[in-house]
């Protein structure tokens, strides 16, 4: 059985695997494969889809497809821009994106909505964290969130006025460990882990330069971590994934039997404790001002 976890006080639950939806979104994949995939995925238990208006056609992909399942999962997106018509980041683009997510989505409410990455200058305005907040209110939303990092998600944490965060977790990733876990543990709040993988490194022989993932090649070169018996991926998600606090961690792929892999993977529970202090002190005896990735 696929493991659940709290989301925070909310009341909400969701699966400790979460889907993130963003690969879904490419017009290459086709209609039918998608349908396929979202259909196979609620089916294997994974209870937390998390997808944004800047995902392409993810939105209206999880729409067309999931609509007539709404009540298995729990759905989060993102919102902040991308509204026609309309000034990023302002209290009427984040009202009015929270409405056109409701239509996309197929969707009488939104479990989790994002600030996805707003500036901290922008949060401290006030007017974005409140349309959030009007929107919960009317009972559009359940959760309200913040997904960034570094100084924004200090803000957001500070603020006091968030159900939820998301945020970079993994090996090459660590901050969030010290810096966010210890305040959401504390006030209650739900937290996903991005990014759980950290862009699979260990696919790349020699430095990947432009490539998503060469801050974390980079990185996971210099801690000189080795993964032992396990396999790189095992070994990073359940480092990510069984630290107190966390709620789940999102992985996106476009392939069922992957994401089933991944389920199997979590069954074996959190990595031996002396394990996790080993690749915590690397990441701290090698941190030079790694921050969290955006």
């Amino acid at each position: 059985m696929p493991i659940l976890r709290p989301y925070g006080s909310t009341g909400m639950a969701v699966s400790l695997l979460g889907f993130g939806a963003g690969h879904i979104g490419d017009p290459a994949f086709s209609e039918g494969a998608c349908g396929a995939f979202l259909h196979g995925l609620l089916d294997a238990g994974v209870t937390l889809v998390d997808t944004a208006r800047g995902y392409g056609l993810s939105e209206e992909r999880i729409g067309r497809h999931l609509a007539a399942r709404r009540g298995k999962f729990i759905l989060s997106t993102k919102v902040g821009y991308g509204v026609e018509g309309l000034e990023d980041w302002t209290h009427a683009c984040v009202a009015a994106g929270v409405d056109r997510a409701l239509k996309v989505l197929r969707t009488d409410h939104l479990d989790i909505v994002h600030l996805h990455s707003c500036p901290r200058e922008i949060l401290a305005q006030g007017g974005v964290i409140e349309a959030l907040e009007q929107a919960k209110a009317a009972g559009k939303i359940r959760a309200t969130a913040y997904s960034g990092e570094n100084e924004a998600l200090a803000f957001a944490l500070a603020s006091g006025r968030f159900d939820g965060v998301q945020c970079s977790l993994n090996l090459c990733d660590q901050r969030a460990l010290g810096d966010t876990l210890p305040v959401t543990r504390a006030q209650g709040l739900g937290l996903i882990a991005k990014r759980p993988l950290a862009n699979a490194p260990w696919l790349w022989a020699e430095r990947p330069a432009g490539e998503y993932c060469e801050v974390y090649w980079t990185r996971l070169k210099a801690m000189g971590l080795d993964p032992g018996d396990l396999d790189w991926p095992e070994l990073a998600l359940r480092f990510a994934a069984f630290h107190e606090g966390v709620s789940s961690c999102i992985v996106g792929t476009t392939k069922l039997e992957h994401l089933k892999a991944n389920l199997r993977v979590l069954e074996n529970g959190p990595l031996p404790a002396d394990q996790v202090a080993a690749i915590r002190a690397a990441f701290t005896a090698c941190d030079e001002g790694w921050d969290g990735q955006i």
